[in-house]
């Protein structure tokens, strides 16, 4: 083991985290504005992350095509939070409950994935996802007892399921 993976993560520093979604929130407020759409908007940590999310919006589709506009409101929001920080932010954004729906669903893929390779005993690829996603999925299998790595060069990197 390396001296890096002896020592324990430090804490996460929750006030940081608290006034980068603070920041996010008044970033996506003004957004919200500039588009007339009405949203309220939580803010959260959970772990080493803030965590903000749109909810109640009515009639407008803010995550597009598999979360594409989901994932560029991320990064604008991301970059919102550097300028006023200096920091590079990890903030999670998640609209309409979108991230957490697929939450679920990728548990599933990840889950029936080891299944299928525990039953063959053959590696599977899975489709492209994005960092997010892969993460899920990779969870999902650690969960099942098996392993999984991720291949390819973005925005096409995929996971494969590996027997043990």
């Amino acid at each position: 083991m390396t001296e890096a993976e002896d020592s324990p993560k430090p804490a996460p520093d929750v006030e940081a985290l608290e006034q980068e979604g603070e920041i996010a929130a008044d970033y996506l407020e003004g957004l919200l504005d500039i588009a007339d759409i009405d949203g309220d908007i939580d803010m959260d940590v959970e772990g080493d992350r803030a965590v903000v999310s749109v909810v109640d919006i009515k009639g407008v589709d803010l995550t597009g095509p598999a979360g594409e506009v989901l994932e560029a409101l991320q990064e604008l929001t991301r970059l919102a939070v550097h300028r006023q920080t200096g920091e590079r932010s990890r903030l999670m954004l998640d609209v309409g409950r979108y991230r957490e729906r697929r939450r679920v669903e990728l548990t599933k893929i990840g889950s029936a994935a080891a299944h299928d390779v525990k039953r063959s005993g053959e590696p599977k690829a899975l489709q492209p996802m994005t960092p997010f996603e892969r993460k899920i999925v990779h969870d999902a299998v650690a969960a099942a007892g098996l392993r999984s790595e991720s291949e390819g060069e973005e925005p096409r990197r995929f996971v494969v399921v590996l027997p043990v």
